[in-house]
């Protein structure tokens, strides 16, 4: 499975605290693009996709949401609720949010720009995809 949770490095004294996100140090590609997810409701699910090739640091700024992860393989179920964890999700890693909280927020890195192309958004396809990759290796 590529993906795993990251510690962020937390600063604070009795001003508040302070995460810092960097480019090649606690964030593991150069990032050229950053979003945010907002006011999704908990009956609402998205994602539904994969990238070929992008990789994405996905922080739960405020509330929680799950993640269902799929390598084409394998699947994990990962909740992200805290604002000094990040989920890192690699290439080729079919990817589901549920169960948002109220006033989830959820900030987005990638490695990327958008790019339509970039993107997997059928099950089916997503599975040949990773199953040719893997009978060529």
């Amino acid at each position: 499975m590529n993906y795993k949770l990251v510690d962020m490095k937390v600063f604070g004294d009795e001003r508040g605290k302070l995460v810092s996100l960097e480019g090649g140090k606690n964030v593991p590609f150069e990032i050229k693009r950053v979003y945010y997810i907002f006011d999704t409701l908990p009956e609402q699910a998205r994602g539904m996709h994969a990238h070929k090739n992008m990789e994405q640091i996905i922080v739960a700024m405020d509330g929680s949401c799950q993640f269902v992860l799929d390598d084409g393989n394998k699947q994990e179920k990962i909740w992200l609720n805290s604002p000094d964890k990040g989920l890192y999700i690699g290439k080729n890693m079919w990817r589901e949010m549920r169960h948002f909280s109220y006033g989830c927020k959820l900030m987005v890195l990638a490695s990327d720009y958008y790019d339509e192309k970039e993107y997997i958004r059928n099950y089916d396809e997503f599975l040949k995809e990773v199953n040719n990759d893997s009978s060529s290796i």
